[in-house]
């Protein structure tokens, strides 16, 4: 992939309103689709892809306008999350971690600790990674007066080597208390491992981690102050944010996989010998299913930033979020999230039925979209999505947040 970012990014003015930072990302994506098939064939670092996200403005989208950040909101990031996994996924995944890591010391930290962090992410263009699993207790923190000290090993690291910092995460010792801190990805210690090989979402970095003694100000920790957390309400955020994310590449991922196996039928396709149709376009079946996963995923993309709306109205009063209102967001969230799963699932399946045998020739690349949407779909189980909301029709029951819910 080049790295030569368009000359009309250097030169000319950035976006000032959503839609341009969404015609922004497709024009990144045009970018990332010409050679998408390869790079997912070659696994390879994805450096100059994160440079490419960087030279378009993208990684500062959510960052303040007075630091040189584009100011914009989380359903904006949402979208342009979408716009880019529609050419790579992993790009898109990259993307939306980022995202949700440099807006996790608004999340959890104090205001002073979150002013700091967002306006030095804008003004040097960090984009983050995340050593963070908080189902397992497999990161000791202690203390060495005024430092914290990291140690112990994390099976994922989304972003990892491409990261500029790093987002920890660990249980102090003797307590139950996570704590959470942003340090330099280049921090002694900490040791990112080439062992990610899994069948999708190839160049997302997602290996594992080693911190051995990896240390940062106790001041770092995420909502503590005098070594003690300050919990609102709003700390919950985090996980429906995140699975909005996770709605947002899967649904990107669908839409690609549509528009190439479109591309493909136009093109390439040919129409079956005892149809009676010279062309692969005027099959009836072939336009049936088209027009059946392009409708499903309207409808789920329409949900999808309906909910992303709902979520903004928190983010804009963090401290008036309730539990009441953290809660029905979350059953929102899990909503879309099941059927987000089900239409991208079933679309990047799907559109072999309508491309043909030949479309399955490795030079085609069409299955990169269902491994990718396979391999993310498993993060967590959808059946327990659809069980909140069945228990709240049911019982008007809320979710309880945890690392997941």
């Amino acid at each position: 992939m080049s790295t030569v970012a368009p000359t009309q990014w250097k030169s000319g003015p950035a976006p000032q309103d959503p839609q341009g930072w969404i015609e922004r990302a497709a024009e990144v994506a045009a970018v990332l689709a010409t050679d998408a098939a390869a790079r997912d064939k070659a696994a390879a670092t994805p450096y100059a892809e994160v440079q490419l996200l960087k030279d378009a403005g993208l990684v500062t989208l959510l960052g303040p306008a007075e630091h040189g950040g584009g100011g914009q909101d989380w359903p904006t990031a949402y979208r342009v999350v979408r716009e880019v996994a529609k050419a790579d996924g992993s790009i898109g995944q990259l993307l939306g971690y980022h995202y949700l890591w440099n807006w996790a010391a608004r999340l959890v930290g104090t205001r002073e600790q979150w002013t700091e962090v967002e306006a030095r992410a804008a003004r040097e263009q960090w984009f983050f990674g995340g050593a963070v699993n908080p189902r397992d207790s497999d990161v000791v923190v202690t203390e060495d007066g005024d430092e914290l000290v990291f140690t112990g090993r994390k099976t994922f690291s989304t972003g990892s080597k491409v990261s500029d910092v790093t987002v920890l995460e660990g249980v102090l010792d003797g307590t139950d208390q996570h704590i959470f801190a942003i340090v330099p990805s280049d921090s002694a210690g900490l040791s990112f491992h080439d062992d990610w090989d899994n069948i999708g979402q190839r160049l997302t970095e997602s290996g594992s981690v080693t911190l051995d003694g990896v240390r940062t100000p106790w001041a770092s920790a995420a909502g503590y102050v005098d070594k003690v957390f300050q919990p609102r309400v709003y700390n919950t955020l985090n996980v429906p944010t995140i699975q909005l994310v996770f709605v947002s590449f899967y649904l990107g991922i669908a839409g690609g996989a549509l528009e190439t196996a479109a591309t493909y039928t136009r093109t390439k396709s040919r129409s079956w010998l005892h149809g009676g149709h010279e062309k692969a376009v005027d099959e009836p079946y072939v336009l049936d299913r088209f027009g059946d996963l392009t409708a499903k995923l309207w409808a789920v993309e329409a949900l999808a930033d309906a909910v992303a709306l709902e979520g903004q109205k928190l983010h804009d009063e963090p401290d008036a979020v309730t539990e009441q209102t953290r809660g029905a967001f979350e059953v929102r969230v899990a909503a879309v999230k099941a059927r987000a799963t089900d239409v991208a699932l079933e679309i990047t399946n799907g559109i072999f039925e309508v491309t043909g045998a030949r479309a399955t020739a490795s030079a085609e690349g069409l299955d990169r979209f269902w491994r990718n949407v396979r391999t993310h779909t498993l993060h967590d189980p959808v059946a327990y999505k659809r069980r909140e909301v069945g228990r709240h029709v049911l019982t008007g029951d809320l979710p309880e947040p945890t690392w997941y819910s």
